[in-house]
């Protein structure tokens, strides 16, 4: 049995982010409700980064257990994503995401359940050893649905005061 659960509610997260943002004027995609509040832009860049990210940090594992695995807040990968957004076409980047479910669906597609519960140590102290479906349902799917909320936050207060 392979991951398709997992593929699935991965996707149909990506799909609600689309949904909500493939309409949205520019100015407010790439509008910043405070200086240290991530626009939308920047939201569907980090994530285009990151998403790619732990599915390759999952394969390192799956390939090599007991490889370390995991970033801080700081990683140059992170902050360059965030940090180049003005030099980004909105519609290049929502393209970005669409075509990352189909990266979704090689990596994870070709595990098998039972690799998901390969555990190795992070880099991050704080989350010690964990299986790899910890990768999947916190640091992928859970992360997704807080960046959805973050979007729709943004929406919000933009809409409020203009």
């Amino acid at each position: 049995m392979n991951c398709q659960e997992e593929i699935k509610q991965i996707q149909e997260r990506i799909d609600q982010i689309i949904r909500v943002t493939k309409e949205l004027p520019e100015d407010l995609i790439r509008w910043k409700p405070d200086a240290d509040v991530w626009s939308i832009m920047q939201i569907l860049c980090h994530i285009n980064e990151a998403t790619p990210y732990w599915l390759h940090e999952i394969q390192q594992v799956v390939n090599m257990p007991g490889t370390e695995w995991g970033r801080g807040l700081q990683h140059e990968g992170r902050l360059a994503a965030v940090a180049q957004t003005d030099q980004r076409s909105i519609h290049d980047v929502i393209q970005e995401l669409e075509n990352s479910k189909k990266q979704v669906q090689d990596v994870l597609g070709s595990l098998r359940e039972e690799a998901l519960k390969i555990e190795s140590p992070s880099r991050n102290p704080r989350f010690g050893t964990k299986p790899m479906e910890f990768i999947v349902d916190h640091l992928i799917i859970e992360h997704l649905g807080k960046h959805l909320q973050q979007i729709n936050r943004n929406i919000q207060q933009f809409r409020e005061i203009h």
